[in-house]
């Protein structure tokens, strides 16, 4: 296999680097990375070298990486959904015990009251005012059933909890690991009618940016709890504000803190803590130096944001090639008649397409020379040309 080089654009996991094979080698600068590791340093300003092939997040998301332009200068873009879902699932059903019960408030009474000689008594008077209910036998709402939300659905029926979950999407993988007793149900606002705590875990998008609104919140039960340890930008922080304040929302618990929810009455609001976990650092790098790698030396995407997922193997041929290209009409066509043309026979081809990218591995019986790779990256809509195996120099 060909040397590569990394750049760590933040501290990664020495454990997920070990996962580098030899011959990959981490480098200080970005200007001459094949590869880049980053976590939340922002990208979104910087200017890539045209060596630069691929960016792994050790992490969900990617709110830091320029994911359009990488797209369009053939940088693949990959994250690693999952790997950080125990971590952020254990803080969830934290929350909600925090949500049910006021421990933060007796704690923060016990640390004013220190120097009371007779702290012990005075606190059988004033536990009262931090009184609780039981989560057994309560009813719980999971909005959106990915990695992390039927995690959280499958503890909380563990718990004693009915648990509802909605999600229109949810994949066949997920559902076949969920557990049977989550009931699901196919509009939020039955959700909100059954829920007396609920929880969100969606992505993200233009879509969902404000999706709990004043409306929805006017459907849930009184004194519903909500957690959201997902985005901040999810919830419309000002009605979630004037619902706390009215007690229509008795509790919300959320792990963004920022100027408006740290003032927030009755919220209990943690510094981004959901994948702050040794564990959590580690599966998230291991997962992506593996997708970073497998790229790399064969071309194959895994968990990629900007483009298509597509596994062709290891190459058994003498040469693969990597297009990365518009997903326009008659794009494939050219690409084919450019090989024959080319006197180039085609073994094996794979072609998927990500809304509007599309990403083609095609492996050959001979290597392509250097010279015939430039002249495939003339056709309109191509946008990178790798010469994966098959030859000493991976040209652009």
């Amino acid at each position: 296999m060909k040397d590569r080089k990394v750049f760590c654009l933040n501290n990664i996991s020495p454990v997920g680097l070990a996962k580098l094979r030899e011959g990959i080698t981490l480098v200080d600068s970005i200007d001459e990375a094949a590869g880049v590791l980053v976590r939340s340093a922002d990208m979104k300003e910087m200017q890539f070298p045209p060596e630069l092939r691929a960016i792994a997040r050790a992490g969900a998301g990617v709110n830091n990486i320029p994911i359009e332009r990488c797209a369009e200068e053939g940088i693949v873009v990959f994250n690693t959904p999952g790997a950080n879902a125990n971590s952020v699932k254990e803080l969830v059903i934290a929350g909600l015990m925090l949500a049910a019960r006021d421990v933060v408030g007796g704690a923060v009474w016990v640390r004013d009251h220190a120097e009371d000689p007779n702290i012990g008594k005075t606190a059988e008077k004033a536990k009262k005012a931090f009184a609780g209910n039981e989560v057994y036998g309560r009813a719980l709402g999971v909005i959106g059933l990915g990695a992390i939300g039927a995690q959280v659905a499958n503890t909380a029926v563990q718990l004693g909890m009915t648990v509802y979950g909605y999600d229109p999407y949810i994949s066949v993988d997920t559902a076949w690991h969920m557990s049977r007793a989550v009931n699901y149900v196919e509009t939020l606002d039955e959700l909100y009618e059954k829920s007396d705590f609920i929880t969100i875990h969606v992505p993200f998008l233009p879509s969902t940016k404000g999706m709990i609104d004043a409306a929805g919140i006017a459907k849930m039960k009184d004194g519903v709890r909500f957690l959201n340890f997902a985005r901040d930008a999810l919830v419309d922080e000002e009605a979630m504000t004037q619902a706390l304040e009215s007690g229509k929302v008795r509790c919300y618990v959320t792990d963004f803190a920022n100027p408006v929810s740290a003032k927030m009455k009755n919220a209990v609001v943690l510094p981004h803590l959901g994948a702050s976990t040794e564990e959590a650092e580690d599966n998230c790098a291991i997962m992506a130096v593996k997708e970073l790698q497998d790229y790399l030396d064969n071309g194959n995407i895994k968990n990629s944001v900007n483009y298509p997922d597509l596994n062709a193997g290891i190459c058994q041929t003498a040469a693969r090639v990597a297009i990365l290209h518009h997903n326009i009409p008659n794009m494939l066509s050219q690409i084919t008649s450019f090989f024959g043309k080319h006197g180039l026979n085609i073994e094996n081809l794979s072609s998927k397409v990500k809304g509007n990218y599309e990403y083609t591995l095609i492996d050959l019986s001979a290597p392509m020379p250097v010279d015939t790779v430039e002249r495939l990256k003339e056709i309109e809509g191509v946008l990178r040309v790798r010469r994966v195996v098959g030859t000493s120099v991976d040209t652009q």
